[in-house]
């Protein structure tokens, strides 16, 4: 296990290093604006422009730019670690305004979680076991319609019947927990259930068709013989086998909406990594898109990771030479 979380963390680094470089040629080369042009305001003066290359080394050939940005990640630069630059849209540190947006994020993806995994799951496993009832048809053409359903539809008619109509939810935006606890859950848990919906629809169809497979298999039938009781066949032997693909998804989708939960983020206005990756790229903030996307990759490869490990609990099976 040792060796192989060794191996998984340098993929991870040589990944991260090639998003970057990847993204840094698209955005710093392919890009028409010029990042100092834009932080000079709208009617630049050339002396300006020069001081503003100088100050944060936009003078200096393109391979230089990259590998010094590799370095100020690795080992930060005068704003701290790790070095991420400076947005020139809000003009201020790129590590400040992360810190403040990815916990944002980060508090709207875990409840999301929580919520998809709380309903699907349950849904999945009762749906298996009363396969082809009226419940399984219920449960699975909800399933349907909240899988089809785009999210800015359903966030906006959660905010029109909740909030507009019936008034017992609180609208857009956002209140910290330390400020007040209750406006907090209260602007929290709308979008909790809009992004939390279509997941559970997702997750509820995997662990019904995971387990019904996972049911039919010969030890199954094994136990079954040897005369083990059908709720410990099911909750002890089949559920944990049949949950590896849902595990799967579960770190790829935590992970991808640490990154941020772009439209949810966008109709709630909640100031989280999506919404500020949209106002990045509609104003061409490029240092800010960098970072973005390392914080997504990275995330992404995080909870893989740990999803990986995960499987030599949930099945037996698998073993890592």
């Amino acid at each position: 296990m040792g060796r192989y979380l060794i191996r998984r963390i340098l993929q991870m680094i040589v990944v991260l290093l090639v998003i970057s470089l990847i993204t840094y040629a698209i955005f710093f080369l392919m890009s028409p604006i010029d990042p100092a042009v834009l932080f000079a305001g709208k009617v630049p003066q050339p002396q300006v422009v020069a001081a503003i290359r100088k100050e944060f080394g936009l003078n200096k050939p393109i391979y230089m730019q990259y590998l010094l940005f590799v370095k100020h990640i690795f080992l930060g630069d005068q704003w701290g670690w790790p070095g991420l630059g400076f947005s020139f849209q809000y003009r201020s540190s790129i590590r400040t305004l992360l810190s403040q947006k990815l916990w944002i994020s980060t508090q709207l993806a875990v409840g999301a979680a929580i919520l998809w995994l709380s309903l699907g799951i349950p849904v999945g496993i009762v749906s298996a076991i009363r396969r082809r009832t009226l419940i399984d048809r219920t449960s699975m053409g909800l399933a349907l319609f909240f899988v089809s359903v785009p999210e800015f539809w359903l966030g906006l008619m959660f905010l029109w019947i909740f909030w507009y109509k019936l008034g017992i939810a609180s609208g857009t935006g956002y209140v910290p927990f330390t400020t007040s606890p209750v406006s907090w859950f209260n602007h929290m848990i709308m979008p909790w259930i809009v992004l939390a919906l279509g997941y559970a629809a997702w997750y509820s169809r995997m662990t019904r068709a995971g387990l019904i497979t996972t049911l039919h298999e010969d030890y199954i039938r094994t136990a079954r013989a040897k005369g083990v009781s059908e709720r410990k066949i099911i909750f002890k032997h089949a559920l944990r086998s049949s949950l590896t693909p849902v595990v799967t998804m579960f770190g790829m989708d935590l992970g991808a909406l640490i990154g941020g939960a772009v439209i949810v983020e966008v109709v709630f206005n909640l100031p989280g990594i999506g919404q500020w990756a949209v106002t990045s790229a509609y104003d061409a903030d490029l240092p800010a898109i960098l970072a973005i996307t390392l914080v997504t990759t990275f995330a992404i490869t995080i909870a893989n990771l740990f999803v990986d490990i995960a499987y030599v609990y949930l099945d037996p099976r698998v073993r890592y030479a």
